[in-house]
């Protein structure tokens, strides 16, 4: 394989649940794992509001892009799992605060349930390495 990966790291966003990075950098590309609404500081609250459980998602994800060098801007694909297809124009709103006029290829996924009985997990592409 050529070129190394740089496995990304950031106390910023929830820490990894199982055997895998928060994102890993390679050949200039940033793939960032699902981001299930967990706090930072590891905190479970499952029982929030559709429209929180999105900000902290999202905010886990801009951190991680933060500690990997990249802004919101770098995003190149966003794929968004839903559980319950209706929350789905809550989380257009939100999601246009973050990203602004900024349009990176997007997939919502409507499914019938998440980890831990969230109702939202968000994957990323970046590039801009």
């Amino acid at each position: 394989m050529a070129g190394e990966i740089d496995f990304i790291q950031t106390l910023d966003a929830a820490a990894p649940g199982g055997h895998y990075s928060q994102a890993v950098a390679y050949q200039g590309m940033l793939y960032v794992s699902g981001q299930l609404p967990i706090r930072a500081d590891g905190c479970h609250r499952i029982g929030e509001p559709f429209e929180v459980q999105v900000t902290v998602a999202l905010d886990n994800l801009m951190a991680i892009l933060g500690a990997a060098g990249r802004r919101p801007s770098d995003l190149l694909k966003v794929t968004v799992y839903i559980a319950g297809i209706e929350h789905w124009p809550a989380f257009d709103r939100i999601y246009t605060r973050y990203l602004g006029d900024h349009r990176p290829a997007r997939a919502v996924v409507p499914v019938p349930a998440l980890h831990h009985g969230y109702l939202i997990e968000i994957e990323a592409l970046a590039g801009g390495g």
